[in-house]
């Protein structure tokens, strides 16, 4: 039985992109880009003014206030061709607009007054080069202003626009069938009867590829029996990646891992020495990965989380596919049966200062779907720790946005 930290590595040496596509910058937000962005030409392409005022010789505004002369006027989109700010001049400029020869300086607006078209009092000292935007002085021609590996913001998506990109070539979003398996389930929408159990895991699972950049499909249910099981999941294995849920433990009805095989799946490994959790399932075929997860919702939506979100996020091209980990203080003693598996534990958080705290979000039984509904994150708890003490810190990870904890 692997190790949780053996589990994740070797899930991950046995993932590969998914592969590349060219795409529209609006629908790049989000995924990786494939390719370094080499800029074409400068930015800006030429001085410009950063405000609304007039351009200047700092030399003519040594003393203050100074009043010049108007002699031209330059609105955003035109050029300053035989514009020329002479001695005792003063050149009215809009933002954006080029510099026109003999200025070395701008004054917005509201440093001036007694503006009229033909001359303006200036107020306020003025600073050489100031308020002017340098060719150059943001990206220069030649230089890489976005890496390879990068994921695509609206910042990125604002300067590949001004480098004149209309498309980039990103990593795919892989589409991973979803897949829940037993007689006793039933679709939304129904009222379940004895011994019937809504199929929420399918929903859930779907949820949580969509939320990590994947596109879900939803095969449907496999019945307690060998046909529908070779009917489902040979279905599931024409996406990109297929998650399953529940059929992968030893009893007689549990059939996902068998019928895999007879589909030519290669199982990596079944049993993670974590809790919840423990018997999942890793499985290739043809460099396709296969996740067959428990059935109770809780333990199939943390397995995903530990699992699958990683392997999902490296298909897309993503370097850091791992939460980011921080260290909490414990409220309350904790008591676990001490094992030899690590204890992944459903936590609150709240923030004091500097410092995280965690209290649990209740009984920790995986069939109590409310207590990840009150979770904001999972505590990761080593092997062999039976008692942790009130104080005591753990290391934690968030399943999703944590900004209102900031």
């Amino acid at each position: 039985m692997l190790s949780y930290e053996q589990a994740r590595q070797v899930i991950l040496e046995n993932i590969t992109p998914a592969g590349i596509e060219q795409v529209d910058l609006v629908d790049a937000v989000g995924r990786v880009l494939v390719e370094d962005i080499v800029a074409p030409w400068d930015m800006p392409l030429w001085d410009n003014s950063a405000m609304d005022g007039y351009a200047v010789s700092f030399d003519d505004c040594s003393k203050i206030p100074c009043k010049l002369k108007v002699t031209g006027y330059i609105p955003a989109g035109a050029r300053a061709d035989g514009i020329e700010v002479k001695p005792g001049g003063a050149v009215k400029i809009m933002t954006g607009a080029p510099i026109p020869a003999g200025a070395d300086a701008v004054v917005p607006f509201e440093e001036t007054e007694d503006a009229t078209d033909v001359q303006v009092t200036i107020q306020a000292p003025v600073g050489q080069n100031q308020h002017i935007r340098f060719q150059g002085e943001d990206v220069r021609s030649g230089q890489t202003v976005i890496a390879a590996g990068t994921i695509i913001r609206p910042p990125e998506v604002s300067m590949l626009a001004s480098l004149g990109r209309a498309r980039v070539t990103v990593f795919l979003r892989p589409v991973v069938a979803i897949l829940s398996t037993g007689d006793e389930l039933i679709e939304v929408g129904r009222t379940p009867g004895a011994g019937e159990i809504i199929n929420s895991n399918t929903l859930a699972l779907a949820a949580a590829v969509r939320e990590a950049g994947g596109i879900p499909r939803i095969v449907g249910i496999a019945r307690d029996n060998l046909e529908s099981h070779r009917e489902k999941l040979t279905e599931g294995l024409k996406t990109d990646m297929l998650v399953t849920s529940a059929g992968v433990s030893a009893g007689d009805r549990d059939l996902v891992r068998v019928v895999l095989e007879e589909l030519g799946v290669k199982q990596v490994f079944w049993k993670i020495g974590i809790k919840p959790g423990k018997p999942t399932a890793f499985s290739v075929k043809d460099g396709k990965p296969v996740f067959s997860l428990p059935g109770n919702p809780v333990s199939s939506l943390i397995t995903f989380e530990e699992f699958v979100r990683p392997a999902l996020l490296r298909m897309m091209g993503q370097r850091q596919v791992f939460r980011p980990t921080f260290r909490a203080i414990l409220r309350d003693a904790i008591k676990n049966k001490e094992s030899d598996r690590t204890v992944l534990l459903r936590i609150r958080l709240e923030r004091d200062g500097e410092h995280f705290y965690a209290t649990t979000s209740g009984k920790q039984q995986t069939g109590l779907l409310k207590t990840m509904v009150n979770s904001a994150a999972l505590a990761v708890i080593p092997p062999g720790r039976g008692f942790l003490a009130a104080g005591e810190e753990v290391d934690v990870h968030f399943f999703g946005s944590f900004i209102d904890l900031i």
